[in-house]
């Protein structure tokens, strides 16, 4: 019997863990393929591509992000593969399990939550032509109605076998997240999650854990993300993992941890910026909403003042990335109330902030509560909401203006220096900057089109100038050092007016030749010939002292120059501001 395992990812990159659990927990009795795909792909090459495996049976692992899609090749395979036996499980298809059952008479099973058990059993009453109806853990029509098996005991995930250790997965480690988790389950009780449904937090063995991490190290992967949902819950376990990995990881590994804030421990993070390799660890915060009421009416504990010392204490560390995630749409939580908890989160100063809408899923306390808050949302996946009674659609339109600036001009860290200032000197609050830029920026239409890098420094020019934004031009000017610092080689084409002349430019390279220490000790020790000083560098104004935002980070308005060196030999450019000009080469406005 030929059996294939399939799913359908949101990007290449992605790897499936459910699939490769089914597989290892199978074996040797079964032998089964992997098919992944991506949400991306001709739904008919999809099929196509299923369709030459000649599968028995085939299963889907089915979530919020590729369910419609996943829906579309189905209905084609049972077209072309009238026979195969088509078998549904994952999060999107466990919790209502009849709704499924009566939109897709195509499929055959669907698994209902955790799957190992239930799928093998089902591969061997397939395989000896034995019933299947009394299947635990199953849904499926009998007689045109639903049928809905209890639900099976959970597995021992101690005796699991590992879901790493396939030799087809080697070749493409290096290339693709590696997902791993240590625990299934949540203490917690958050009304919009899934793991909310699930009591109790289980473990895998440890032991195991690490030398699947070994394996994967010694395999090339590079990229390793914990997928517990508190992995801290236990801080003996996350002090004993951490320590592990801080001693056994290999050079251009990351792991990334979902972590809950604001229970970690002071001593945690004092024996992570202490030990931890700068770079090694990512930690994902979910902040959702600093709103009490809101809080409390989706069941979710949160001390927003200890949450703010972890992430004070982790950023100060400038050991580890910090990714914290904010909910648009909680109960209670209008535009106003929302404002506040996007600045307040946004004081914080996290590495990555993202800026995510609510999503019904299916089986939360929220969906099945959502007329108590007058929720309307999409009927179908990812059922994110439209509005509610303190919130409407043009709310949620204008915060998403916000989400689309926000990740270009601050979670890509192009121009941080820049939007910083922006922030604090030009604007009342981070928020009106990124409502106020998101919403010109959909006004003039560039939420269709692509982007350059050029054309987002040019895009933000234009905004601060026809707003005539106070602070501008020394923005304008951070904005430039951002630019010149960050790019690896010296710009053929400048975003930015020239603002020297050739006749000016002449004079001032003219006096660096003759005099280096013009641009101080360090850029005289580059000895740097007429030919390379031309070749490597650019000479340009700026509308603050740069030496003193260099040094001490203050803004004193005054004009300098500075020559800014591209180093060929690493691809990074140095500022060498010019202290002081022989007269004749003074230059107009300086």
């Amino acid at each position: 019997m030929k059996v294939v395992a399939g799913t359908l990812n949101a990007k290449f990159i992605h790897t499936n863990l459910a699939i490769r659990y089914l597989k290892a927990y199978a074996a040797p009795e079964f032998e089964i393929e992997i098919a992944e795909y991506t949400i991306n792909d001709p739904v008919f090459n999809i099929a196509s591509d299923l369709f030459a495996k000649k599968p028995d049976v085939i299963g889907f692992s089915c979530y919020i992000w590729n369910i419609e899609e996943t829906v579309k090749v189905i209905q084609i395979l049972r077209k072309i593969l009238p026979d195969a036996v088509i078998i549904l499980g994952g999060p999107e298809v466990s919790y209502d399990v009849v709704y499924w059952l009566k939109r897709l008479p195509e499929i055959n099973f669907i698994v209902i939550g955790e799957g190992e058990a239930t799928f093998k059993e089902l591969l061997e009453r397939l395989t000896g032509g034995r019933a299947t109806s009394d299947v635990m853990g199953i849904g499926f029509m009998a007689n045109g109605k639903p049928v809905i098996n209890p639900i099976r005991p959970k597995i021992d995930l101690r005796k699991t076998p590992s879901p790493f250790r396939f030799p087809e997965d080697k070749p493409n480690l290096s290339k693709r997240v590696t997902y791993i988790e240590t625990s299934r389950g949540c203490p917690f009780s958050c009304q919009f999650c899934l793991s909310s449904i699930e009591v109790g937090v289980r473990y895998f063995n440890r032991e195991k854990i690490k030398e699947d991490i070994r394996y994967l190290m010694e395999n090339g992967a590079k990229t390793i993300k914990f997928v517990d949902r508190t992995f801290n819950i236990s801080r003996s376990y996350a002090m004993e993992m951490f320590q592990f990995l801080i001693n056994e990881h290999v050079p251009g590994t990351v792991f990334q941890f979902e972590i809950t804030g604001d229970i970690m421990r002071p001593e945690v993070i004092e024996f992570l910026n202490e030990n931890a390799p700068k770079g090694l660890f990512r930690f994902e915060i979910g902040v959702q909403s600093t709103n009490d009421a809101t809080n409390e009416l989706v069941k979710r504990r949160q001390n927003f003042e200890k949450l703010t010392r972890t992430v004070t204490m982790v950023k100060e560390g400038g050991k580890i990335v910090q990714h914290l995630d904010l909910i648009a749409g909680l109960p209670e939580e209008d535009y106003s109330s929302f404002r506040k908890t996007f600045n307040d989160v946004f004081a914080l100063k996290p590495e990555e902030l993202q800026l995510g809408f609510l999503k019904m899923l299916r089986g939360t306390g929220l969906r099945l509560s959502a007329k108590q808050f007058g929720y309307t949302y999409m009927d179908h996946a990812p059922y994110e909401i439209l509005g509610n009674h303190v919130i409407d659609f043009n709310d949620i339109l204008k915060i998403k203006q916000v989400e689309d600036v926000l990740e270009k001009y601050w979670n890509h860290h192009r121009m941080d220096n820049a939007v910083e200032y922006i922030v604090s000197a030009c604007f009342e609050t981070p928020f009106d900057f990124f409502q106020q830029f998101g919403t010109y920026w959909d006004e003039q239409g560039w939420a269709r089109i692509g982007h350059q890098l050029e054309d987002l420094f040019l895009r933000l020019q234009q905004f601060l100038r026809e707003e005539d934004v106070p602070g501008r031009t020394i923005a304008e000017g951070l904005m430039k050092y951002n630019y010149l610092r960050n790019i690896r080689y010296k710009p053929r084409k400048q975003w930015w007016e020239r603002t020297l002349s050739k006749e000016e430019k002449s004079h001032v390279y003219e006096a660096v030749l003759n005099d280096p220490e013009l641009a101080g000790s360090t850029f005289s020790k580059l000895q740097l010939k007429q030919r390379d000083l031309y070749k490597h560098t650019i000479l340009e104004p700026f509308p603050f002292s740069l030496r003193d935002y260099i040094q001490y980070g203050e803004i004193v308005e005054e004009h300098s120059v500075a020559l800014v060196y591209f180093d060929p030999a690493n691809g990074k450019s140095a500022f060498f501001p010019i202290e002081k000009l022989p007269e004749k080469t003074a230059l107009k406005g300086f």
